[in-house]
């Protein structure tokens, strides 16, 4: 045998040793964030799934004393003929504001400026970025102004001889998902910017010279190439989406009637109109969950491994 593999007992006790104070020293450096992340997420979601399933309100004598009421809530939730126009809503405006419309536009905005030279290509995401760092009772508010009775759109119409419309109240969801898609373009376009710049140049001219035409170059090539990119831009585009309140709220305040009214505008309105912490909480645990459902339909259609 040659004496040279031997590992001395005590060679393996000091490894050991070693071993066991650099996983004491990793554990004691990461213990503040874990503190943080206990009590400022872990905590607030647990919080969040029981107060779900109680009475909470934020006056009246239930909110001295707390009850657990099981799956009331969830029960009251959806015999409610609000709830399911909310989540029609919700839908509507989902599919038209993130899937159809940022997606979408920021992936043709991304093609479009891909061959253009660096200084068109700054001007164009300038003035897009500009709409996405506004913040949203900003832009809020400047869809209003463009889009009331007397707004900017109103007075191009009557300039050029045509007839002003209540935009607001004619088309009022047409106005918060073109408001939006104004506001969170700009993300999905720089997303994919990145995307097409990583794809070789010399794959896409070696697909021309056998023959591939623009788009089939594009079909074919370039969007299998960055599917996981736009997986990523989809699910983040859909999370974001389903949490615009500020942009809604500012521009119709869920109206006219329950037009606008999306599961956002329907939970602020039950937990802090009408003061029901508990019915509202549980309406929350609904969006959280059309989230979930959401990604996972985008990454199972998709085929993206995660």
């Amino acid at each position: 045998m040659d004496t040279n593999t031997v590992v001395s007992p005590t060679v393996t006790i000091k490894q050991k040793t070693k071993k066991d104070h650099t996983l004491l020293k990793s554990i004691l450096f990461l213990f503040p964030a874990w503190i943080l992340l206990l009590v400022f997420f872990v905590g607030p979601i647990l919080l969040t799934f029981y107060f779900a399933f109680t009475n909470l309100t934020l006056t009246g004598s239930e909110a001295k004393s707390i009850q657990f009421i099981g799956f009331q809530n969830f029960i009251t939730m959806f015999q409610d003929p609000n709830f399911r126009i909310s989540v029609v809503k919700t839908i509507v405006f989902l599919l038209f504001s993130a899937v159809i419309g940022q997606q979408v536009l920021g992936f043709i905005l991304a093609v479009l400026m891909k061959e253009k030279n660096k200084t068109f290509r700054r001007i164009i995401g300038i003035i897009v970025i500009a709409g996405w760092v506004t913040p949203e009772i900003v832009v809020a508010f400047c869809w209003v102004a463009f889009l009331s009775d007397n707004g900017t759109l109103n007075m191009l119409l009557q300039h050029i001889g045509l007839k002003p419309v209540t935009w607001m109240y004619t088309f009022p969801m047409v106005s918060v998902v073109v408001a939006n898609i104004w506001h969170g373009t700009a993300f999905s376009m720089l997303v994919f910017q990145a995307a097409l710049d990583d794809v070789p140049k010399s794959v896409e001219e070696a697909a021309v010279v056998d023959g591939a035409s623009r788009f089939q170059v594009l079909f074919r090539i370039v969007l299998p190439m960055v599917k996981g990119s736009i997986v990523t831009n989809m699910v983040l585009v859909t999370l974001q989406t389903l949490g615009v309140f500020t942009l809604i709220y500012a521009m119709t305040g869920g109206g006219p009637g329950t037009s606008t009214q999306t599961l956002p505008i329907f939970m602020y309105n039950q937990a802090f109109v009408n003061y029901q912490l508990g019915y509202g909480t549980a309406i929350s645990l609904i969006l959280l969950l059309i989230g979930i459902c959401a990604s996972l339909f985008y990454i199972r259609s998709m085929k993206v491994n995660v």
